[in-house]
Formats: C-alpha cells, sequence, structure tokens
C-alpha cells in the first residue's frame, strides 16, 4: 500500500489482517484519541432515557412529543458547540408530510382466454393511496415483467423484448440468485421498481405474491406517507413515482397464479427460471379495471442540522454527513397491555452516537479538513422520507455532500466485537471502515442477515440514490463465548422488541458497547474528512 501524507498518519508496521484483507493501522495526531476517550456510557444512558420516555409519547412526527425531541437535540448540539445548519441560518430544515388514505378501491379482471369478468375479493388485494390524484379510474392490458427489474450491466433485463407502454406491469417482488444481497435490495425496493416501470412507459404496477403459504397483505387504512413541497406537489414516496403511473397494487398468490394460468404459464417454472437469471416476460391475455379515491392529511415535520466546520480552507466546502432518525412510532397496536412505542433502541440510541460524536469534535483542539453534518431525520418510520428529503434538497450545495455515515438502531445489547459495513463494499469508504475497525480491534466481517435487505431500509440509503457514497455500520457475529452467533441472539431480541412497546429504556442494553459505536463511526467520518479525495463508487458499480 501508498503511503501518503494526512493528519492521521499510517504506520509502517503495524498491518492487521481480517476480513480477506489487510488494513494499515492508524496512529491518531494530535489530541484525536483523547477525545474519543472522553466518549460517556452514562451520557448515552441518559439521552436514551430522555428520548425514549413516556412523555415524548413515541416521538411521532407531527406531536408534540417529537417536538420534546427537537427542542432536546438542538439544546444538546449547542451545548456541544455545534452550529446551526438548517433553513435560513436555523437548525431546522422543514419537511411537510403528506398523509393519504384510500377508499372505496375496486380491482377487476376482465377478458381474453377466461371470457369472464373476475371482482377480487378485498382480502386478495390491497391498493395503495395516490398522495397526488384524489381520483383513479382506468382500465389496461396486462404484461408480466419478471422481477421489474432492467440491469442490462448486470446482464439481466425483464423489459428486454416486450411493450409496457400504457399498460399495467405485473412483477413479483425478488431479484436473480446471482445478485450480491445489497445490489438484490436496491433493484427490488419498490422506488427502483416504480422508476423502471415508468421509464418503460407503465401507466399501473401490479405487485404479486409468489408464496402460496402467505394470506395476509398490508393494511393501508392507517394511511401512507409521502413528503410535499410547498405547492402540494409529491416529491418523495415509497409508493409514488409520478402521475404517469396512476395505481400501485398486491395481490395475492392466488391472483397472480390466475394470470399465469390464463397466459398458459407455469408460476413455479417462471419462478425457478427468473432465480436463475433467465428473464420470462410475456402478455397476460386480460384486461385490468382499477378505482379508487384518495384523502389526505398534512403535517409538519422537521430535520435537524448542525455543523462542524473544517479547519482547511478549501475543503472546508466539502461535507462528510453523520445521519441517525429521530423519530419512532408513537402511539399504537397495544401489545401485552402497552401502547406506547418508545423507540429506545430505535433509534433513541442512534441518536445518542451522534450527540457523542459531536462532543468529540468539541473536544478535537484543530477540527478535521472538512466540514462535519450532524443531521437528525424525520419520517424514517415512514419509509425514510426525511433523509430522501434531505438529501435531494440538502441545507448545504447537494455536490458538496461527499459521503454519509448512517447510524440506526445500533442495536447496543452485547460487546462490540466485529461489524458489519452495509453499503460500504461499493465505494472507497471500505477503505476508511477497514482502518477504523483495526484501530479499535474489531473485524469486518460480511453482512450476517443479508435477507433482512438492511441496506436499503435505513437513511443511508437515501444519500446512496443521491449519490452520495453511504454506509450503515451494524454488529457482526462475534461473541465473548467464541460461538460467533450474535445474529442468533439478536433474532430472539427483535423478536421481543423491535418495532414494539418493549423497546423502552428498562429493556436490554449494553452502554460500553454504545461508546465503541459511536467512536467508530466518529472515526470513519473523521478519517474521510481528513482525505486530500473524494470517497468515490467503485469502477462498474451499480450506484456510479
Amino acid at each position: 500500500m501508498k503511503s501518503f501524507k494526512r493528519t492521521v498518519f499510517l504506520s509502517v508496521t503495524a498491518l492487521i489482517a481480517f476480513n480477506s484483507t489487510f488494513a494499515q493501522q492508524i496512529i491518531l495526531s494530535g489530541n484525536v484519541k483523547e477525545a474519543m476517550g472522553q466518549v460517556q456510557p452514562d451520557q448515552i444512558k441518559a439521552d436514551i432515557t430522555y428520548l425514549a420516555d413516556d412523555k415524548l409519547k413515541g416521538r411521532m412526527p407531527g406531536t408534540e412529543g417529537y417536538q420534546m425531541a427537537v427542542d432536546y437535540v438542538t439544546a444538546r448540539l449547542k451545548s456541544l458547540s455545534v452550529q446551526p445548519s438548517g433553513e435560513n441560518g436555523s437548525w431546522l430544515q422543514k419537511v411537510n408530510l403528506r398523509r393519504a388514505f384510500v377508499h372505496d378501491a375496486v380491482l377487476s379482471l376482465s377478458g381474453g382466454q377466461l371470457n369472464q369478468s373476475t371482482t377480487a375479493g378485498k382480502d386478495s388485494y390491497s391498493v395503495y393511496p395516490n398522495p397526488s390524484q384524489p381520483a383513479i379510474k382506468q382500465s389496461s392490458g396486462l404484461v408480466f415483467a419478471g422481477y421489474g427489474i432492467s440491469e442490462p450491466g448486470l446482464g439481466y433485463d425483464d423489459y428486454q423484448g416486450i411493450d409496457v407502454k400504457g399498460k399495467t406491469v405485473v412483477i413479483m417482488r425478488g431479484a436473480p440468485e446471482k445478485f450480491p444481497s445489497s445490489v438484490a435490495a436496491h433493484v427490488m425496493n419498490t422506488r427502483m421498481l416504480l422508476k423502471v416501470a415508468a421509464a418503460h412507459g407503465a401507466t399501473g404496477i401490479v405487485i404479486g405474491n409468489p408464496d402460496s403459504q402467505i394470506s395476509t397483505l398490508p393494511d393501508f387504512s392507517s394511511g401512507v406517507y409521502s413528503v410535499i413541497d410547498g405547492m402540494g406537489k409529491v416529491v418523495i414516496s415509497q409508493s409514488y413515482f409520478s402521475s404517469q403511473i396512476g395505481f400501485l397494487a398486491l395481490l395475492r398468490y392466488e391472483v397472480l397464479n390466475s394470470f399465469f394460468e390464463s397466459a398458459g404459464k407455469s408460476l413455479t417454472a417462471v419462478i425457478r427460471q427468473l432465480k436463475g437469471g433467465e428473464p420470462n416476460s410475456f402478455q397476460i391475455p386480460q384486461v385490468i379495471n382499477v378505482s379508487f379515491t384518495t384523502t389526505y392529511k398534512d403535517i409538519v415535520s422537521y430535520n435537524i442540522v448542525g455543523k462542524i466546520t473544517g479547519s482547511d480552507p478549501v475543503l472546508r466546502k466539502e461535507y462528510v454527513v453523520h445521519s441517525a432518525h429521530l423519530d419512532h412510532l408513537g402511539i399504537g397496536k397495544p401489545v401485552a397491555g402497552d401502547s406506547l412505542y418508545n423507540g429506545a433502541h430505535d433509534n433513541a440510541s442512534g441518536v445518542a452516537s451522534l450527540l457523542e460524536i459531536a462532543g468529540i469534535y468539541k473536544d478535537l483542539k484543530v477540527k478535521p479538513k472538512r466540514s462535519v453534518l450532524i443531521v437528525m431525520v424525520t419520517g424514517e418510520e415512514m419509509g425514510t422520507l426525511g433523509s430522501a428529503y434531505f438529501a435531494s434538497h440538502p441545507t448545504v450545495p447537494a455536490k458538496s455532500m461527499v459521503a454519509d455515515v448512517n447510524t440506526d438502531m445500533p442495536t447496543i445489547i452485547a460487546p462490540l466485537l466485529s461489524i458489519t459495513a452495509l453499503g460500504a463494499e461499493h465505494s472507497s469508504l471500505s477503505k476508511q471502515v477497514n482502518e477504523a475497525a483495526a484501530y479499535l480491534g474489531l473485524s469486518v466481517e460480511p453482512d450476517p442477515e443479508p435477507q433482512q435487505a438492511r441496506f436499503t431500509r435505513s437513511d443511508q440509503y437515501s444519500f446512496v440514490l443521491a449519490g452520495v457514497p453511504a454506509l450503515h455500520i451494524k454488529y457482526g457475529s462475534k461473541t465473548p463465548d467464541g460461538k460467533n452467533n450474535l445474529n442468533e441472539t439478536v433474532a430472539v431480541w427483535r423478536a421481543k422488541y423491535y418495532h414494539k412497546p418493549q423497546d423502552d429504556i428498562n429493556g436490554t442494553f449494553d452502554f460500553e458497547a454504545g461508546k465503541k459505536y459511536a467512536q467508530l463511526n466518529f472515526l470513519i467520518g473523521y478519517l474521510v474528512a481528513q482525505e486530500a479525495a473524494r470517497p468515490f463508487w467503485n469502477k462498474g458499480d451499480i450506484f456510479r
């Protein structure tokens, strides 16, 4: 490896092997090591305790409890000498959230070989509300488009050789088995499915369930959220792309299978082909008729944006972002007699970690070359809406953001001995991850739970979609007893606490692990902020 000058000097004698690669041991200059040592587990606990207190009532955006969280965090950032970097010199970025409710949804099928009209029962389909158009009524032909993926660069294109203009595409959520987990999570994300379908001229999308054992569909009666601008235009949504695509619906297995039967196809055989990386798209000899109305309830929420100004007169105009979501689920369905979703781990712990990172920077005598943004976002639980809005409408010049290090539910329930860096494999950020992990004595491992698709389920993905290299640090598998099955322990914990009222300060915590998480995320960001070159996507990467 070539050596180079920067504030963090590289040792030529200490090479640490891990994850089948070598990383250089770093020696921190100045008082960086001392400042990192000031991270206080007791302060992490105190921040989580306040943010997860019952009086904040689950930090639901648009509520008094969320505003209490905003006030607490901004006061803490002020005490840590962070400067406001929101709109108009404030700490805040306004995020207009639209809650959309679907009414009187009717989906019917007719024509073709069946030669009859078939209206699916309400338990056979579920239609998303349309956040832009209050009334939808349309009919169109049907085309099966596999997984709905169009990635010629990866050697796979479900849309090749078919015409879907003015038609509704029928797809199954999934990806070829040859795709890496983070790539699969990206191409099968609903935002991408909508974008690709629109680019090919589709006017509707139905996602069929290929699993006959799953009998339930999501219930949208409580509303689906999007972000609108000041004129009421939808600018961010997980279920809406443009007026071209009038509806998005989900179908049970029975309806999907009927499509295949009408086209003389075997659903089982086609699934096998798609998994093997062989597209199989075809016309479905039926017409789909869809009608429904949508009503709206608009609320205002806020992102919090703070700045630590860099020391280099040129590089200080560029920013390393540390992000975490401040919101949680509010008050909801009772579980074991409790209906208040406190969100202690998810994500008061992540917010507390960012506050400790800000504290490290306060104690640095010389700030890094680049500036640092501390961004607490809203609406993550609604579909990463706050981060998506900030990433696409930042309060600093968009091209000045060089990287995002996200912290979401670090799961501080056991000693942190190894990590997974979700997304780092796509960019040069893997270098800083490896260096920082080696310094802290942590090994870097592949994602132990790729089926969770965690890379696209949190706020770092919003920055990726905006072209900013990003990552999200999660736990690895190592345990003190050598069994190295932490993911199994987490799975048991998750079943009891994740997105449940039981996720409060009385649950399981390891605040020393919280300290190490904060130190690691700080150090990754610090190394990026000190590097002369900007982070970059790997050659040929899907996000490049």
